[in-house]
């Protein structure tokens, strides 16, 4: 039977909410098939609002892998604003799909991306919108089998209550091989229920199914083990990887927004995975081994999704774009190509030792000259040795000097407080390398019209990181920290105007480090939170750091742990983390062995252009590192059809 639209319902709503047009759908690519052409459905979700999850390129990845093939459909849903959810609630409108209006509950999968761990309270909401049981335990056959995804899903023990399962890696292969498995449990009439679909998902060994292992824990709170309680389901679950990019050229219609996102523009992933070895970054580590996109593959990404959207802007997107091994000739083959059409160029924040005039000039060449990004990370160069992130101040300094004597007025300069082993002077150095890019840059330029962006964020410890075992620093020492740096900056009368200082204080920090190494025991804060009206925990003016507090202190007592347990306690090397049972291919004993060799300051190479330090993901998922020059290049150089 078709599903019938809530359209009408949702419509009488609109006139009443701020952004209505966020709600209404039809955007240029998107894709409405027939609810009874197709016998397995999917709702796919960005837990957050319109704006910051359409551009979210997983989400898009996978819609368009999904409606590609014949007898499945995809729709996508975002989270609605507290004003439009007291009103659907009210109206008892239902959590809906932006494509055809179809109420989430009606659906096969509601697949879950998750980019943060400050999203969970907005996934509870739109279970409860959907009419959907919060408890995994309490859903029938007729609810969505709820999938989480994305880098949060390395460790999903808190949420594990409230999801069905979560892959863990690359989605597009995954996707299709669980639509497989749900046809063919439909197609036989859905024996054995939800329960026999489930085990048929974990028993693939590469879908985790919380329900189907027990966590045991020992007397001072620690995790004892984590063990299968179903025959035929594996100890370990396995993460996926794409190996060959070009064979997923994906999107190749990239969705073209109604409302003002946060990327206005067209993006292509041109390679995954990065082996810099930085000890603080999670998705370097859990995306690894690197596999670059060809050149002639990222060309004709270009061409089609320029020619289907009409973007002026093509984001050329990765964890370190800079390192591609043909970025040059992809930068100029690009800008040739569509100089006539005056198609900007953009990668995300540049590497200090990555940065050339010749690329930067390549990448403004036909767009806007906007300000430079580079992520020193740390301030001191002890602390760059700690987390790996293998830039001098000399590499900085000349580096920026050379974007100032070449036309550029404005450099952000990105770090992090709160690293494993900082002191105040480490964070304090901070505002004598910024003085000292002023003063370089008003030396090169002649000009004293030089401005530096110095943004701070506070470290959180992830999983599957070698600083997964490391202390976090409370919210109270880096708001102190930071004030002591502010000060720094602002007693500066010479260089201190020149200097804009961005920070996020401590708070937030905190509830992310409690979400990202927790175990099934946070669940109860999660939701408690949630009850107690939390939602949009990634947006300031929504966040409430007491709520967090005030309902862990409420819930936690009863597993006798408490937040500084999760966050600032540091871990031993035989304590069973809640995400051992996971495996992102990372070789624990080689995790904690970087981890000793941050303590002993010691910097490792990147092992893309280095002999192999056994990290285990190359052998372990029976990969490799894909590098270029593939010694092709972007042809034809000609002005593509307009």
């Amino acid at each position: 039977m078709p599903v019938e639209s809530v359209f009408p319902r949702l419509e009488a709503l609109l006139p009443h909410v701020q952004k209505p047009i966020q709600y209404v759908g039809g955007e240029l690519n998107s894709t409405v098939k027939e609810w009874d052409a197709c016998d397995v459905r999917w709702a796919l979700m960005y837990p957050d609002a319109y704006e910051v999850g359409l551009p979210n390129q997983g989400v898009m990845i996978l819609y368009e892998v999904l409606n590609e093939r014949e007898g499945v459909l995809a729709e996508r849903t975002y989270s609605v604003w507290p004003d439009l959810e007291k009103l659907m609630r009210e109206q008892d409108v239902p959590q809906f799909t932006v494509d055809a209006h179809r109420p989430v509950g009606a659906f096969d999968m509601f697949g879950v991306s998750f980019s943060t761990e400050l999203g969970y309270t907005n996934l509870l909401t739109a279970l409860d919108l959907a009419g959907i049981p919060l408890n995994a335990a309490d859903r029938s056959e007729d609810h969505p089998v709820v999938v989480a995804g994305g880098h949060a899903a390395f460790n999903p023990e808190p949420i594990a209550d409230f999801v069905d399962c979560a892959v863990i890696g690359d989605g597009e292969q995954a996707v299709l091989e669980m639509t497989e498995i749900v046809r063919a449990w439909k197609a036989e009439g859905r024996p054995g229920g939800r329960e026999e679909l489930l085990l048929r998902l974990a028993r693939t060994g590469g879908v985790y199914v919380p329900r189907f292992y027990d966590v045991e824990y020992l007397p001072d709170g620690r995790i004892a083990r984590v063990v299968p309680n179903r025959s035929g389901v594996p100890w370990r679950v396995s993460k996926h990887t794409v190996m060959d990019l070009d064979e997923w050229p994906y999107p190749k219609q990239p969705l073209v927004p109604l409302a003002e996102t946060v990327h206005e523009r067209m993006s292509v992933e041109i390679f995954r995975g990065c082996t810099r070895g930085c000890r603080f970054c999670q998705a370097g580590m859990i995306t690894r081994p690197v596999r670059e996109r060809s050149i002639t593959g990222i060309g004709e990404m270009v061409e089609k999704g320029l020619k289907n959207t009409g973007f002026e802007e093509v984001g050329l997107l990765s964890l370190s774009s800079a390192d591609h091994s043909e970025i040059a000739d992809v930068a100029k083959g690009l800008a040739d190509r569509y100089e006539e059409d005056k198609i900007g160029l953009s990668l995300p924040s540049t590497r200090v030792d990555a940065f050339n005039i010749d690329l930067a000039n390549e990448l403004t060449r036909n767009g806007r000259r906007s300000g430079l990004t580079f992520a020193p990370e740390g301030g001191s160069e002890r602390i760059r040795k700690v987390i790996n992130k293998m830039v001098s101040e000399e590499d900085l300094i000349r580096t920026v000097a050379t974007a100032y004597g070449n036309g550029w007025r404005q450099v952000k300069l990105y770090f992090m407080c709160g690293l494993p082993t900082e002191t105040d002077d480490d964070v304090l150095q901070i505002a004598d390398m910024a003085t000292k890019v002023i003063a370089k840059g008003r030396e090169v330029a002649r000009s004293n019209d030089i401005r530096c962006t110095v943004s701070i964020g506070g470290f959180v410890p992830k999983p599957h990181t070698p600083f997964q075992w490391a202390p976090q620093l409370s919210a109270e020492e880096t708001d102190a920290r930071l004030e002591k740096l502010r000060e720094r900056i602002r007693g500066d009368k010479k260089y201190g105007r020149s200097i804009g200082f961005r920070y996020h204080d401590g708070k937030p920090g905190i509830v992310e480090g409690l979400l990202s190494r927790g175990d099934r025991r946070v669940g109860d804060v999660i939701r408690a939170v949630y009850e107690a009206g939390g939602r949009f925990d990634g947006w300031r003016e929504y966040f409430s750091y007491d709520l967090w507090m005030e309902c862990a202190a409420r819930t936690l007592p009863a597993h006798g742990v408490d937040v500084d347990w999760y966050t600032t306690r540091e871990r031993t090397y035989e304590e069973v983390l809640p995400w051992d049972h996971l495996d992102s291919g990372l070789d624990k004993d080689w995790l904690w062995e970087d981890w000793q060799d941050a303590l002993d300051e010691t910097e490792v190479e990147d092992c893309r252009w280095t002999p192999c330090f056994d990290c285990g993901v190359c052998p372990q998922m029976d990969t490799h590192i894909q590098i270029g020059p593939t010694g092709k290049k972007l042809l034809p150089l000609s002005v593509v059809n307009r």
